[in-house]
């Protein structure tokens, strides 16, 4: 059903010639127009996604694997651009002939398009504004995963850590190693924070905090670690607590700083 969706809405907006600055079209009268992908579409394919046998879509949509298809949305959102200058050429209805566009009005579209079928299949999944699919939030965290840290947080440290590991652990292709690897990183965040936290949190609430990245499995490995856990459950939890750790730090660390007025 999914694949039969989004072919509709691939084959609307390619034949308004959402596609041709990228991939160029086939004139009736002139012969084919190259884009900026060139001749080999199907190359450019192969060197993006290590995949063979998916361009063209229609031929090979049939065939795509979950995997298959969310690459090909992906890959289609760095190619589209909305036409800001075109026009229609009657002869043999050849369609559409596009000379100027707008690439990020089109990727706002597309991508909006894209998550209304995204958003309803399975567990639920959306193409983020980097043009990843990624899975939604779990029920009720949708505005923990959206809500920005704050300004003063240190960029190379924290923020840029943080975005990496939301990105890494809600990957459509993420596999448990590589959640885990995500909680990692969140946890090297806390790890990083921590001597400043010890100013705004007290004794206990420190100590459990950082047992849960230590003893179980995630930051480091040795033979006290608790690993027999569902691992699909408490990674998902331990996500959520950890991000939500963060930002709260990061606030009251916040609050402690001097006014600057």
């Amino acid at each position: 059903m999914l694949k039969r969706l989004f072919l509709g809405v691939f084959a609307e907006i390619e034949e308004e010639g959402w596609f041709q600055e990228a991939l160029g079209f086939e004139c009736v009268d002139s012969g084919p127009f190259y884009g900026s992908l060139g001749r080999d579409i199907q190359g450019e394919v192969l060197l993006a996604l290590r995949k063979e046998n998916i361009w063209p879509i229609r031929q090979f949509l049939d065939n795509y694997s979950e995997d298959d298809l969310f690459d090909v949305i992906e890959f289609l959102y760095d190619q589209v651009s909305k036409p800001t200058k075109r026009q229609y050429h009657n002869w043999n209805e050849c369609g559409w002939h596009c000379s100027e566009f707008n690439q990020r009005a089109g990727q706002t579209e597309y991508r909006a398009r894209v998550n209304r079928l995204l958003s309803q299949y399975s567990s639920g999944f959306e193409l983020s504004d980097y043009g990843e699919v990624l899975r939604l939030a779990d029920d009720g965290m949708q505005p923990l995963l959206i809500a920005p840290l704050p300004a003063t947080a240190d960029e190379a440290n924290v923020r840029c850590r943080v975005e990496t590991a939301v990105t890494k652990f809600r990957r459509h292709s993420a596999t448990a190693e590589d959640r885990r690897d995500a909680l990692r990183d969140l946890a090297d965040v806390l790890e990083f924070l921590r001597p400043q936290v010890r100013g705004v949190l007290n004794e206990q609430d420190e100590s459990d905090l950082f047992n849960l990245a230590n003893n179980f499995g995630i930051r480091h490995h040795n033979a006290r670690q608790k690993s027999r856990y569902d691992k699909a459950v408490w990674y998902s939890w331990s996500f959520y607590y950890y991000l939500a750790t963060i930002h709260a730090s990061l606030r009251l660390l916040e609050r402690k700083r001097p006014s600057s007025t």
